[in-house]
């Protein structure tokens, strides 16, 4: 059942193009990153282009997200300030943080009035830790991905209960990748080689192979992706989770490319219409029906959500793909036989330059497609095609082709009134303009002369707007088409600096100290510079430690922590007293721990001597 509730669709961005192609596809608000100090390294975009990405955005009531969830040294935290005055001055609605030295500058009075969203980063998995933030002041909490429908239910509700910011907004992730730890407590990537999670600089060490084996050395999988989930696919729980007040579904992605983008948030956009009103603006004119499946994807998992507790026997099944981290797509069939330079599958839609996979003895093996006939397909290499093999497509060549040209387009709708011999202009928003018409003879013939009237204001072109509705009265002076087409245009320009003026920019609210759920905080905290520090000293809370990335000591350290459990999922919980470890490729070797009232496991470094 439809809510009359707006819930905010929220997609990632690369670069500029993305983003243009994220809010044409849908989406209520974009997250990108800036030039620096965003997790994603690699996704950084200028000053100038995020610029001109707020104004396209704003047209049609779309946010616009800047991420500096990363955590910044006393010199960084000082640059960072000064972008976010500069994204300020363009008008950007939101930043995404991890440090929490800028909540303790925007305390201070060092930042301007604008909202700030505690990150994923941040650790935001327990209700204590998202009461916290509500009660500094925090716009915004993007929870932990691990949760269950149940525990995001209950944050929800309680958020809800609260007497001093109730209006604090909660956001979940809906789709794509999953990180294999909980968020902004991973430092194994930054042990291994120096590139850490926390600094943006993640080397994606959860994607490599391992070996896990107990202390007598008996293995239980050799060379096999371990650590690496499936992707998270949340779309069977949209309408539950509007139900439980979840404001932002976000979709993860922002090194994906374009056509994954115009994909997946269509997709979305769909999806939660059904149930909910958009917080943005206008009508999405599309020219392809999406299709999760034909993206990239891993396969897809809901993870914990469905779990009623998340414990030993309440798990979810196949959150893993052990034996690929790469992209499989979507199921196809078996391969029937083989021939010379071909194989029969049956299946009808294959077509020229797609890309197909499968395993053969424990390795993803694939080909591109050079020609079919029938159920021939003739492949670009034959070496290890096998009869029997399950077949997927992990490229449709067409489908890509069709997201590539689409003409997908976000149009606002106007409706024209004619009274008086003044021309209205009204939005779906609301917004008014008009403009009189210029004095004229009457017609010769009336119903011609309005029957032209109708057809010159029903042709928006390229513009940003489509029409509803056009009222005109029986009798209209003469007007030259050129004359029309020029008050159409003049209106339309209005309409949209009024619009530009109308935007309800979001201002953030003054922040402020509250105590922390924590006495005392170790190296989780994450804590890399003074600032940071001094915020949990003034929320009551001593750090004990600074971030591993700071004092590069990881010995002993907790390197991971995971609701993805392999002696779980290898169904050696009876034997829970015998000790496991993880090696891999590069002579790693590490130490696992299992906390079983909680159904984790931890990873450590350096392991005890094992004798293997």
């Amino acid at each position: 059942m439809k809510l009359n509730r707006k819930t905010e669709l929220l997609a990632p961005a690369k670069d500029k193009e993305t983003a243009i192609a994220a809010i044409n596809s849908g989406a209520d608000a974009v997250y990108i990153g800036a030039a620096s100090f965003g997790a994603r390294q690699n996704a950084a975009n200028s000053l100038e282009d995020i610029k001109e990405i707020v104004e396209y955005a704003h047209k049609f009531n779309v946010r616009i997200h800047v991420t500096l969830n990363t955590i910044l040294s006393d010199d960084e935290l000082e640059k960072a300030v000064e972008l976010i005055h500069e994204l300020y001055k363009i008008k950007v609605d939101a930043i995404i943080v991890q440090d929490m030295g800028i909540f303790e500058l925007a305390i201070e009075g060092k930042l301007p009035p604008i909202e700030l969203h505690a990150s994923t980063q941040c650790d935001n998995r327990t209700i204590e830790k998202v009461k916290f933030f509500q009660k500094v002041g925090v716009k915004r909490v993007i929870l932990a991905r691990e949760l269950t429908l149940n525990q995001i239910e209950e944050i929800c509700s309680e958020v809800k209960k609260s007497n001093f910011n109730k209006d604090m907004e909660i956001e979940v992730f809906i789709h794509g990748a999953l990180c294999v730890c909980y968020s902004g407590q991973c430092y194994l990537s930054a042990s291994i080689g120096g590139r850490s999670a926390n600094r943006g600089e993640c080397a994606q060490p959860c994607r490599k192979k391992y070996t896990l084996f107990d202390e007598n050395g008996k293995v239980y999988a050799k060379d096999k992706y371990l650590l690496s989930l499936k992707d998270f696919n949340a779309s069977k729980h949209i309408e539950r989770l509007i139900n439980a007040g979840v404001k932002s579904f976000k979709i993860e992605g922002r090194l994906k490319d374009i056509n994954y983008v115009k994909n997946v948030v269509a997709f979305y956009r769909k999806e939660i219409d059904k149930y909910s009103l958009k917080t943005s603006s206008g009508k999405i004119f599309s020219d392809f029906e999406p299709d999760l499946n034909k993206s990239f994807n891993r396969g897809f998992t809901d993870y914990f959500l469905p779990c009623e507790s998340g414990k030993k026997n309440d798990r979810p099944k196949n959150i893993c793909n052990f034996d690929t981290p790469k992209s499989i797509g979507e199921k196809i069939g078996k391969i029937e036989k083989t021939g010379k330079d071909f194989f029969v599958i049956k299946c009808g839609n294959l077509h020229p330059q797609d890309g197909l996979c499968w395993m053969i003895n424990g390795e993803l093996a694939g080909c591109l497609v050079n020609k079919v006939e029938g159920h021939k397909v003739f492949p670009n290499n034959m070496s290890k095609v096998k009869a029997g093999a399950v077949v997927y497509r992990n490229y449709d060549a067409e489908f890509n082709k069709q997201l590539k040209n689409s003409k997908i387009k976000r149009k606002i709708g106007v409706e024209f009134i004619l009274k008086n011999e003044i021309l209205h202009a009204v939005d779906e928003d609301g917004n008014s303009v008009e403009i009189p018409l210029p004095s004229g003879e009457p017609p010769k013939d009336s119903d011609k002369m309005r029957n032209t009237m109708l057809s010159q204001l029903s042709k928006t072109g390229e513009s940003d707007f489509y029409v509803t509705n056009i009222n005109l009265p029986a009798n209209i002076p003469f007007l030259h088409l050129s004359v029309i087409n020029e008050l159409r245009r003049s209106i339309l320009d209005k309409l949209h600096q009024k619009r530009q003026e109308n935007y309800e920019y979001p201002a953030g609210s003054p922040l402020q100290y509250a105590d922390f759920p924590l006495k005392t905080y170790d190296y989780h905290a994450n804590v890399f510079n003074k600032k940071a520090e001094l915020f949990y000293k003034n929320c009551n809370c001593k750090i004990t430690e600074y971030s591993p990335e700071k004092t590069q000591n990881f010995e002993g350290k907790e390197l991971m922590r995971t609701k993805h459990c392999l002696r779980a999922a290898f169904n050696l919980c009876s034997t829970a007293s015998s000790p496991l470890y993880l090696s891999d490729n590069n002579g790693h070797l590490y130490n696992l721990t299992f906390s079983c009232q909680n159904c984790e496991m931890t990873i450590s470094s350096p392991p005890p001597p094992c004798g293997r």
